[in-house]
């Protein structure tokens, strides 16, 4: 090494060693700036957070009642899982790691519905790069042997088409028809149950049952409950609290290899 580069690198040491006792990263505990440390007009700052507090979702804090005159429409309703009320508006403002504006109870451990669909597109990308699955336009059947996807119609389901929810499955899973999640606000149950089901892949819908069903197929490659892999692969590792649970249906147990797995 030249004298040149020696003297350079000398020169760089002290200032890389100052950098790296300044430098910040968020972990357990995160520290907070105010809005104007950090360039933020804390008058529109916190106009926000008057808004967000104003603007509380008016559904019931009690989620059993919510959920009773949400599906009030679905045949035969009933909640098969555990629910609790509900807190209320919370949040943060997170700038360049540092919290600059907070509301609500930001500790609570709150119940959440919807994400379950992340976390399954997760799993499913997770199976992808472990080669549990070699493509996603690969058909279910291909993997799932029990029945649940034989015949004309659901035999032609493939991966993406439960992922991107067009595949139209038929069928009933854990006590749950296809037909009766959601079912339109016109016509009979028999409208409902005889309807012309539309090609895989060509028309979306929203609807649970189905998104069950890739929680279902996705623990029939994995051969584990589908927490745990989430668990090992993705919370784990980026250091998410301990405190989240996947909760299932009372009535979702299936054998695995021997083993209850819910």
């Amino acid at each position: 090494m030249r004298k040149s580069s020696l003297f350079a690198l000398f020169f760089l040491l002290p200032f890389l060693k100052s950098f790296s006792q300044n430098l910040y990263f968020p972990g357990a505990d995160w520290e907070s700036r105010s809005p104007t440390d950090l360039k933020l007009n804390k008058s529109l700052l916190d106009s926000a957070v008057r808004f967000a507090l104003a603007s509380e979702n008016k559904v019931e804090k009690d989620l059993r009642l919510a959920n009773i005159k949400a599906y009030a429409n679905e045949p035969d309703y009933k909640i098969i899982g555990p629910m609790r009320e509900r807190g209320g508006p919370a949040g943060l403002v997170v700038k360049n790691g540092y919290i600059v504006a907070q509301w609500g109870d930001i500790h609570r451990t709150d119940m959440t519905f919807s994400v379950t669909k992340s976390f399954l597109s997760t799993v499913a990308g997770l199976a992808k790069d472990q080669g549990l699955i070699k493509e996603v336009s690969d058909k279910v059947s291909a993997y799932v042997w029990d029945g649940s996807f034989s015949g004309p119609h659901n035999s032609k389901i493939s991966w993406e088409h439960l992922l991107n929810q067009s595949s139209d499955w038929s069928g009933t899973l854990f006590g749950l028809h296809d037909w009766a999640d959601r079912p339109p606000k016109e016509g009979t149950i028999d409208d409902w149950k005889n309807r012309k089901l539309a090609e895989p892949g060509t028309v979306y819908e929203y609807n649970d049952v189905r998104v069950n069903l890739l929680a279902y197929s996705l623990l029939q490659v994995w051969r584990k409950p589908l927490p745990i892999v989430l668990k090992e692969k993705i919370m784990d590792p980026i250091g998410a609290s301990t405190t989240w649970r996947w909760y299932g249906y009372d009535n979702s147990y299936v054998l695995m290899d021997g083993y209850a797995v819910q």
